[in-house]
């Protein structure tokens, strides 16, 4: 039996490069939502494991400096906080009972997630997360090649102006909190159009 979407975790990240090898998370955010109802947003800037791997483009993405970076929380202070989340609605010794999680190109951030885990000693990220992930970038292209929108790229600040929503970019929560508004117009997109139904 495929697992129902009832526990849905919208997530994005914040990170010191593109390369979960090297480069670290500096923001992790999310919104969890159980049977479409939203139960808890949080947001947790973490200190990176990597200092001198930080890359300058990041850096200026994010807005931060490394003055500011060294006052965040430790690796281990905000895995905790993250892991007393996730246990207020996931089971982690139920292989059945786990988040699916959605976000734009998600792959990036759920591999940086397991760095940030593994980085914390901990090899159960895939206690809390369903492999089965939701990319909103996959649905962005596929609704464009069929002609439900028209955007000229695939980034999510570009997306959500062609869609008429705007909002401050490359802040983790911002974007999460984007994703999620993003996806739901998809969702009643869809809907309206029939589409998975018609022949």
């Amino acid at each position: 039996m495929i697992q129902s979407l009832e526990k849905l975790l919208f997530i994005d990240t914040e990170t010191t490069g593109l390369d979960s090898d090297k480069n670290d998370i500096i923001q992790v955010a999310g919104i969890i939502e159980i049977n479409k109802e939203v139960k808890e947003e949080f947001n947790f800037n973490v200190q990176p494991k990597n200092w001198d791997t930080i890359e300058e483009s990041a850096l200026k993405v994010n807005k931060i400096t490394l003055e500011e970076m060294k006052l965040f929380p430790t690796l281990d202070d905000t895995h905790s906080k993250l892991i007393k989340v996730f246990e207020k609605y996931i089971n982690r010794y139920d292989k059945n009972d786990k988040f699916t999680v959605i976000g734009q190109n998600i792959s990036f951030d759920t591999k940086f997630l397991r760095s940030f885990f593994k980085n914390c000693n901990d090899k159960y990220f895939g206690s809390f997360i369903n492999f089965k992930e939701i990319d909103l970038m996959t649905l962005t292209w596929w609704l464009n090649s069929i002609g439900l929108i028209d955007v000229a790229n695939l980034k999510l600040e570009d997306t959500a102006k062609s869609l008429g929503f705007t909002y401050d970019a490359h802040n983790a929560l911002e974007d999460v909190r984007m994703t999620r508004k993003v996806y739901y117009h998809y969702v009643s997109l869809i809907k309206k159009e029939d589409i998975l139904r018609k022949e």
